[in-house]
């Protein structure tokens, strides 16, 4: 790639940048309700640890889960459906003629999104921690940090081969992601470990196909248990192979979408 021609690009991700941070903040009172229902869910597994006397740790697990998930559900319908709703508004055509990557568009979004989702993540994580009494043990923060950040490499990257079916899909990858969701949920053991002593051996081989397990499981032993390097390394080279297998599959992905649907004339509406 050029150098003008990187430039031009980085120009059109912070575009797209400054819009999903300018847009976040449009409807206040959906801020208070991205805050406040999470807590209301993580309530609810919580006091059901509680009652059957489960390990503390998994109050902890818990409030980790649900922390990560705003990050899955701004991967999947702030990202991966962005260009199913500006297919809707009639944009994407301007997109598809115009001398760009969509893979910067996407990068744009995902910063953005990312930003976004970080400060409702962590009042989450602060509300959950208060509420709750969860003990931390982080006695390596930075490890902590390099799992979190692979992690969110790993679900933007599958984000960007999702939004190729959204663009040319629409509403059936739009059903088809809402129907993913709780299965998505169960199987990366957002409010349990997905352990052998919990799930059995065809769940756990399911569980590996999608990086949010590995991330949280990660983080987890990190931040709850107290482990370091030495006992998640295994989960730092599954995500940095998720990153390197995802990021060419959705430039794949997002050129062969685009062209098919070209040729079936499927990327714009048809009554504009």
């Amino acid at each position: 790639m050029k150098r003008e021609e990187l430039v031009h690009n980085l120009k059109v991700a912070y575009a797209r940048l400054w819009v999903r941070l300018k847009g976040g903040y449009r409807e206040p009172e959906w801020l208070v309700a991205e805050l406040v229902i999470p807590v209301i869910t993580l309530s609810a597994y919580v006091f059901l640890y509680k009652m059957v006397n489960a390990p503390p740790e998994y109050a902890g697990f818990v409030i980790i889960g649900g922390t990560m998930m705003a990050f899955w559900a701004n991967v999947l319908w702030g990202m991966s459906a962005q260009f199913y709703w500006e297919k809707e508004v009639g944009n994407l055509e301007v997109y598809l003629v115009a001398p760009i990557s969509r893979m910067a568009i996407l990068l744009g979004m995902a910063i953005g999104g990312f930003v976004n989702t970080v400060l409702r993540a962590v009042a989450i994580f602060i509300a959950g921690i208060l509420i709750f009494q969860v003990p931390i043990a982080i006695y390596e923060p930075l490890t902590a940090l390099l799992i979190f950040f692979l992690t969110i490499g790993a679900l933007y990257a599958l984000g960007m081969m999702f939004a190729s079916l959204f663009m040319l899909y629409g509403r059936e990858a739009w059903h088809t992601a809402s129907l993913l969701q709780e299965p998505i949920q169960f199987l990366s053991g957002t409010y349990f470990p997905t352990t052998s002593q919990v799930v059995p051996y065809m769940v756990q081989l399911l569980s590996s196909l999608i990086p949010l397990t590995f991330g949280l499981d990660g983080i987890r032993k990190v931040a709850i248990l107290g482990q370091g390097i030495s006992d998640v390394w295994l989960n730092i080279i599954a995500l940095v192979v998720f990153i390197v297998v995802l990021l060419p599959l959705a430039r794949l992905a997002l050129n062969f979408m685009e062209n098919l649907g070209k040729k079936e004339g499927r990327l714009t509406l048809r009554w504009q």
